[in-house]
């Protein structure tokens, strides 16, 4: 308590040196430049953003610059002299443009300037003097001071304040009005109001202060249109006026705010400007609770909240609103509970009639009023803390976010409608702007809103919201489609744009999504219900796959939530695969006319690709669900056609459903999903081996021949076949390489012959896989392959395959591998002349047949 004594007591001793060293000034006496250096420090210790209301504004704005500067560089010095030559000014009964800088002087450090009684008394002595002729440039600026000393003075003389009412009667009414600026209009309003705010003011300087304001903006807005820069200034004098202890003109006051924006020739109603009156009904609500002022707020809410037939702006009166609920949100007093519910509904009424009016319109067809208003209601209830469930305000917001912050398909369709060489005139810069805006930068809190609305509202409005929201994916995907298609190389920083807003977008569909899935996939949902749901949110994902740009735990919390109905449900499984795009679809892209010569690739749409990427992951775990008709009948195709595909990760996601339905087991009909199996390894294999360095990535190959292997029947055909293809693939890799007589390539197995070494190893892991039927066609088919190799390509692979049968755990194979690798390496030493070779074929056979039985084992039974 005494640490807080000495600091009061130190402010005082610093006013009181402030006004001393004023008072000897002006009286001719000397002041040590060390006292009055701490009077200026003092000065610039009060931080602006507590005095002055328009600055606040102007930084809550959202379109403004933050304008709370850091305390000015203006020197101490400088002040002191700006104060003396405006005392001579007085003194000598002349203004000229040494006195006109020295009031910008001050100006330019009016965040750390304080301004006293007496300083406070000269400039209204050179105001008022009628010997001192000013220039019109310099009112604003002497009544900018005049606001300074307003709002930063503790203490004011109510002598000083009745005569500062009596100097801007004057003004404003004399013949320096006729010539009025639009600054000095708005800063008149700001000080008007400002004095009307002052406690020790009296009832008949404030009551004319009032009055004269409510003169000035009903007879003189046609001039605050003509610059944004000066609203915050008038609705700030606004907030003093309607904070005033005086009640008389309250109402007058409260008019010309909310009737000040649907004027054809007034200020123009933007969100920006919404912004402000928001926050400003924020600032003046909490003065009217803590001074306690009922009447004011009973007012406010019969003109504002409960008036059945208003005049007033919609744009301002849901802002207002806003802000008188942002403020009750936080306070605890219970009283205020039935004007909360008079905001709300209030609010509901102007949704009402939004919503109404909207109908059925379409995502380009929204009026740019209506427009302007679903972004005011969405920012509004973003910025007024929470609200209870109102159906139509979700269902605004559910507009607003799909047809506002996120208005990618009415982008799209401008795009599509324009000509292509004035794209970047037509939309790129609506599509910065919208990036740069205050909705957009808001979707989150926006998105925070719509969810909580969601949670609350009835079955009828969820079910409603959630197939308006899995149509805008759908939509987006087959627009983006197109559009990337024209763009794609010709106007890549627009295409970028659209994508920053789709990334937003998809943000957006996972956290409702995850909501939705946290409500109404529960126990006590029915089942249809649920897969249904489950459903659509999968096929939603995917159209929104390509904007995924980061890892979010909401997403896969989602993506496991409704996996785990679609698994347990054939009928969900089928519904979810046959949401894929036909095959034509995927080959073919229709192109807008005005860009016919344009060639479609499917392999270059990347939206596309990211789509069917998302299915090629998810229908593995729920293959077992799939019958195999759905399977060959709509899977099989993009199966194939994307094992093709030159993105390596989309390919592997390919041979991965191979993989998946070659494992399952169950089916209505086990013989048909058998009968399919083999079928399908007939094109696999050639498809994938066509594909093989260049496109096919070999694990992904790899882990579906060996998956083929295991599942089929026994001697079934396509195993023969597949291990044909494999032999002969391995035989062109090596053919195709220039190996005579590089030896080292051979040891090392780089470059061009690591492919090949690839198709060996997998080949000798089928040694031990495949069943006995079909292994002796294997061996014979890799000793033709191995006999072929230059002798130093025989000793690596023979080495391999020593070291591959020393490792085999398989007592029934191991003897037949061990007798077969005795033949084989019998064969690669005698192959050394063109007439050996030429009967390698007969001997190879004879040694498949038994003859080998007489060779001798010494030779490599050590290796083994």
């Amino acid at each position: 308590m005494s640490f807080l004594c000495r600091r009061i007591a130190f402010k005082m001793l610093v006013l009181s040196s402030c006004n001393f060293c004023f008072e000897a000034r002006k009286f001719g006496t000397q002041v040590s430049d060390s006292l009055q250096k701490s009077c200026i420090i003092y000065m610039m210790a009060k931080k602006p953003e507590s005095v002055f209301l328009e600055e606040w504004l102007r930084s809550s704005s959202g379109a403004h610059e933050n304008v709370l500067r850091h305390p000015s560089s203006v020197l101490a010095q400088a002040i002191i002299r700006a104060w003396a030559d405006l005392r001579d000014s007085l003194q000598n009964q002349s203004f000229n443009s040494n006195h006109l800088q020295s009031l910008k002087t001050l100006i330019n450090a009016q965040f750390s300037l304080y301004i006293a009684d007496p300083q406070a008394k000269l400039l209204l002595s050179i105001l008022s003097s009628q010997k001192v002729s000013l220039p019109q440039e310099s009112y604003p600026l002497f009544v900018r001071l005049l606001y300074i000393w307003v709002r930063k003075s503790s203490r004011h003389s109510p002598g000083v304040i009745d005569s500062a009412v009596e100097v801007l009667l004057h003004l404003f009414s004399g013949h320096i009005h006729s010539s009025k600026s639009l600054s000095f209009l708005s800063e008149g309003v700001l000080l008007l109001g400002a004095l009307s705010f002052v406690p020790s003011a009296s009832e008949k300087s404030k009551t004319v202060c009032l009055k004269l304001l409510c003169q000035l903006l009903e007879e003189d807005y046609r001039l605050i249109r003509l610059s944004e820069r000066t609203i915050p200034n008038v609705l700030a004098g606004i907030g003093y006026a309607l904070s005033s202890s005086m009640n008389v003109y309250f109402v007058r006051v409260l008019s010309c705010l909310m009737e000040l924006w649907d004027k054809s020739d007034g200020p123009s109603a933007s969100v920006s400007n919404g912004l402000m009156i928001l926050h400003l009904m924020e600032w003046s609500f909490s003065n009217f609770i803590n001074s306690y002022s009922s009447d004011k707020i009973d007012l406010f809410s019969r003109e504002v909240l409960k008036n059945t037939r208003p005049t007033f702006s919609l744009f301002a009166a849901v802002m207002a609103t806003a802000g008188v609920l942002r403020v009750i949100n936080r306070s605890k007093q219970k009283a205020l509970i039935e004007l909360k519910t008079s905001a709300e509904e209030r609010i509901e009424i102007i949704a009402r009639g939004l919503v109404s009016s909207a109908g059925d319109a379409g995502y380009a067809t929204m009026e740019p009023r209506k427009s302007f208003l679903l972004q005011c209601i969405s920012l509004a209830l973003s910025k007024s803390g929470p609200i209870s469930y109102r159906p139509h305000v979700f269902l605004c917001l559910t507009t607003a976010l799909l047809t506002e912050i996120f208005p990618l398909p009415r982008i799209y369709v401008k795009i599509q409608e324009s000509p292509s060489g004035n794209l970047v005139g037509l939309v790129l810069n609506e599509v910065q702007q919208h990036l740069d805006s205050i909705t957009f930068k808001e979707a989150g809190a926006i998105t925070g809103v719509f969810c909580n609305q969601y949670v609350l509202a009835d079955e009828e409005n969820r079910s409603a919201v959630e197939d308006i929201m899995w149509n805008y994916c759908r939509d987006v995907y087959m627009w983006h489609r197109k559009v990337a298609l024209i763009l794609r190389g010709r106007e890549e920083a627009l295409l970028g744009n659209l994508e920053k807003i789709a990334e937003s977008a998809f943000l957006v569909v996972v956290v409702f999504s995850l909501a939705v899935t946290k409500h109404k996939l529960v126990l006590s949902a029915p089942q249809e219900i649920q897969m249904r749901l489950s459903v659509r949110i999968l096929v939603a994902f995917s159209c929104m796959e390509y904007f995924r740009r980061m890892r979010l735990p909401e997403y896969m919390d989602t993506i496991r939530a409704v996996l785990t109905r679609v698994q347990e449900n054939e009928d969900a499984c089928v519904a979810f695969v046959e949401s894929i795009p036909s095959y034509d679809d995927l080959t073919n892209q229709a192109v807008p006319s005005s860009f016919q010569k344009m060639e479609y690739l499917w392999t270059t749409d990347e939206v596309q690709t990211a789509r069917i990427l998302f299915y090629l992951r998810v229908i593995p775990t729920c293959v077992e669900c799939i019958p195999a008709s759905v399977f060959r009948k709509v899977l099989a195709p993009t199966m194939f056609l994307y094992i093709g595909h030159p993105n390596g990760k989309v390919a592997k996601a390919s041979h991965s459903v191979f993989v998946a339905f070659m494992s399952s087991e169950k089916d209505a009909d086990p013989d048909e999903r058998v009968t399919l199996k083999e079928q399908l390894v007939f094109y696999y294999v050639k498809r994938s081996l066509e594909g093989y360095p260049e496109i096919t990535p070999f694990e992904g190959m790899a882990s579906g021949v060996v998956v083929l292997v295991r599942h089929l029947p026994a001697g079934s055909p396509s195993i023969f076949y597949c291990i044909h293809c494999l032999i002969e693939k391995a035989d062109s890799l090596c053919s195709s390489v220039n190996t005579t007589p590089e030896t080292d390539l051979w040891r090392s197995w780089d470059g061009e012959l690591e492919p090949f070494k690839k198709m060996l190893d997998l080949l000798f892991r089928l040694l031990s896989l495949v069943d006995k039927q079909v292994l002796p066609s294997l061996m014979k088919s890799l000793a033709q392959l191995v006999v072929k190799l230059p002798s130093s390509g025989q000793d690596m692979i023979l080495n391999e395959l020593y070291q591959h049968v020393a490792e085999s755990d398989d007592v029934t194979r191991k003897p037949t591998l061990v007798s077969w690798l005795q033949s084989l390496s019998y064969l690669s030493y005698q192959n050394t002349s063109k007439k050996a070779a030429k009967g390698t074929a007969k001997e190879i056979h004879d040694s498949m047949s038994g003859t080998a039985d007489s060779l001798s084992m010494n030779k490599i039974s050590a290796r083994l």
